[in-house]
């Protein structure tokens, strides 16, 4: 019997899709991984509890053909991928994921066949036939509408329009999910929760589509058995995705006869957060909510399905050679430049184009110059300045108070963009105060100033008395808050930022910073010492084509 939680828990919980492992993993999965890194890492900089799921989905005909094509059996390919690739791109990507789920481990599995029996048990499933057009690389069965005409060699099939190859006829004796029963309550959740699906394009396609009616769902195959066999008929294996998308709540202790994972379970369920390309939406949007709703589950608060990646206007695949691994890029760039490129370049939520001529470009224009050039400047003139000691600032003007009103301005909108996962507006809002403090450092002239404290007045003082200490202090302030902002996006440049402002001593480790502390100057004490480090974000000469 199971002990239901509430409907809402206190832990930030996210996940991203778990990844096929049929191929090594592109930077769009790269991209779904980064998004989701950013939203966790900026949820625990506001100190709250935080729970970042991410893993592999290892069943399936596709993943089979794959490893009979490698010679190798289906955990064999799977144990290969995933410690050679899967996991390896996540330290890569600087990514702080909690917890990596297969779905081959017996904690799945075993959990999912307690769900299914369940399902079973209470008259949700029962034995049919079924027959249609199968796409094997989405691992779904396709309505005549779904499907596009093909051409060239492929003249006279139908297409599954995602992957562009032709779709299979198959008939099967099958176990069937009685999810057309759930058509109404699916209507009633978009109509009553409007933030269940995000954003409103991806919502008003999930309308349309369950408005046309739902089907049945056949949830088992009998025609190959790598796959998590039916408790109560074992000529069967699950249907993939009905195995996969059970994966968020197995992993967290659905179902676990273990007290711990039960009071996982209770503490981390429903989740806040399920990233998701948008070529997956509807089976996490209309075929899991409908799970979950047969099994008496709390649902997820938010599915939000993210845009592609296009590469030469077309979506990044491998099988279409348009594949980028990850390494290509941050071998050159870094993972920070690949982390902010992407959070910023792409509205998130919408389709969005990779160049490497636009990447070289922000590098140079945003990070070398924008960015790391600034950290660099002010730690320059402090050390020139003070010997790298900061200094006791003098009363704050009307300067000064400006740009701690960008300081302010920025975290909240960037705050606000989280909330509404609007990534790239984050970020671009973080970005105001970057422009601004340069801004600020042109207009305030410290190195003229400084030439001026040595002009005496005639009774000995200086001509701008602490006017020089002022604009320093101001700018390493704005840095300071650059590194707690930036921290969940460039987690590598933010660290060396605040070990470079001597922050750590007086205020302790960049990761207990609260978010909102940013907002507000005055905090790094006098005496502190600042030094120069290396760049954040040296200046890259040497171009970088695809073939690098």
């Amino acid at each position: 019997m199971r002990t239901m939680p509430d409907a809402a828990s206190e832990t930030f919980y996210l996940t991203t899709p778990i990844y096929y492992v049929n191929d090594a993993p592109h930077i769009g999965h790269a991209y779904t991984t980064v998004a989701a890194d950013v939203v966790t890492r900026w949820h625990r900089q506001r100190q709250e509890p935080v729970w970042f799921l991410t893993g592999t989905d290892e069943h399936g005909q596709k993943v089979m053909r794959t490893a009979e094509a490698n010679g190798v059996s289906p955990q064999e390919w799977a144990d290969r991928l995933v410690e050679s690739s899967w996991k390896p791109v996540l330290h890569t990507l600087d990514a702080l994921n909690d917890d990596f789920i297969r779905t081959t481990q017996p904690r799945h599995t075993e959990r999912v066949q307690a769900f299914i029996q369940d399902l079973y048990t209470k008259g949700e499933i029962y034995a049919g036939s079924y027959e249609g057009p199968y796409c094997v690389g989405c691992e779904e069965y396709k309505l005549p509408g779904d499907l596009v005409d093909g051409t060239g060699e492929h003249e006279g099939q139908k297409l599954c329009p995602i992957h562009g190859k032709p779709v299979e006829m198959l008939s099967e004796q099958n176990y069937f999910f009685k999810m057309s029963a759930y058509q109404d309550r699916l209507l009633a959740l978009y109509e009553a929760h409007p933030e269940f699906v995000q954003p409103a394009s991806a919502r008003n396609e999930v309308l349309a589509f369950v408005k046309g009616g739902l089907q049945d769902l056949s949830i088992s195959r009998n025609t190959f058995d790598w796959g998590i066999p039916i408790p109560w008929d074992t000529t069967h294996v699950l249907y993939v995705w009905f195995d996969a998308l059970l994966n968020y709540a197995t992993a967290v202790g659905l179902d676990s006869d273990d007290p711990e994972q039960r009071a996982k379970f209770a503490a981390t369920w429903p989740p806040s957060v399920h990233l998701v390309g948008k070529d997956i939406l509807r089976f996490h949007a209309v075929i899991w909510p409908a799970m979950l709703m047969a099994a008496g589950l709390p649902l997820p608060r938010t599915v939000f399905a993210h845009g592609w990646l296009l590469v030469g206007g077309e979506k990044m695949s491998k099988s279409k050679l348009t594949g980028i691994a990850p390494s290509q890029i941050i071998d050159h760039f870094g993972s920070d430049a690949f982390r902010y490129y992407f959070m910023r370049a792409i509205a998130f939520g919408q389709d969005g184009s990779f160049s490497w001529e636009d990447l070289a470009a922000r590098y140079n224009a945003e990070l070398a110059n924008g960015f790391g050039n600034l950290a660099s400047r002010v730690a320059a003139m402090v050390g020139k300045y003070y010997g790298g000691v900061l200094p006791q600032a003098g009363p704050a003007g009307p300067a000064e108070q400006a740009l701690e009103q960008v300081a302010a301005q920025a975290v909240a909108a960037a705050e606000k963009a989280i909330d509404a996962l609007a990534i790239h507006e984050a970020v671009n809002a973080v970005w105001t105060l970057v422009d601004a403090t340069n801004l600020y450092l042109t207009e305030q002239e410290p190195w003229k100033v400084a030439k001026a404290d040595d002009e005496k007045t005639p009774d000995g003082g200086s001509a701008q008395e602490g006017r020089l200490a002022t604009i320093l202090v101001t700018a390493a302030e704005a840095l300071r808050s650059l590194a707690v902002l930036l921290h969940p996006i460039t987690p590598k440049a933010a660290q060396a930022l605040w070990e470079s402002l001597g922050a750590e001593a007086p205020l302790g480790a960049l990761a207990v910073q609260p978010v909102d502390g940013a907002a507000h100057f005055g905090v790094l004490p006098a005496g502190t010492t600042v030094t120069k480090g290396a760049s954040l974000f040296p200046r890259l000469e040497d171009p970088v084509t695809e073939a690098s």
